[in-house]
């Protein structure tokens, strides 16, 4: 079982803390890319927490790319905390080039040329 601990007189909303621990878990080796987390029901039970919470925490974190959900296999460590941060400014990236106006094969082609 992981050590995700919460702190509830923290302003720090619930579903923001335990995704903050489980990267942490992540960033020390404690859960290893291809290893199977805990079932959310146990991770809400152990911290005293609706499972809806946890499971809000594991889709952000699949989100950024540390988490791969698989049927009949749970939720696996897919990646790392440098891995997940890349996906996110590559979010924030596709993002404002769509503000700007650019389409993805603009997008695409302009990174071509960058690399």
């Amino acid at each position: 079982m992981l050590k995700v601990k919460i702190d509830r007189r923290e302003p720090t909303e619930l579903f923001e803390q335990v995704a903050a621990e489980i990267r942490r878990a992540i960033a020390d080796g404690e859960a290893k890319p291809g290893e199977r987390l805990p079932p959310a029901r146990d991770l809400a039970a152990v911290l005293g927490v609706n499972t809806n919470t946890v499971l809000r925490s594991l889709r952000l974190l699949r989100e950024e790319g540390l988490l791969e959900f698989r049927r009949g296999r749970g939720v696996t460590v897919a990646g790392t905390p440098e891995k997940g941060a890349v996906i996110a400014r590559a979010r924030e990236l596709v993002s404002f080039a769509r503000q700007q106006g650019y389409r993805r094969d603009e997008l695409i082609e302009l990174i071509e040329e960058i690399a």
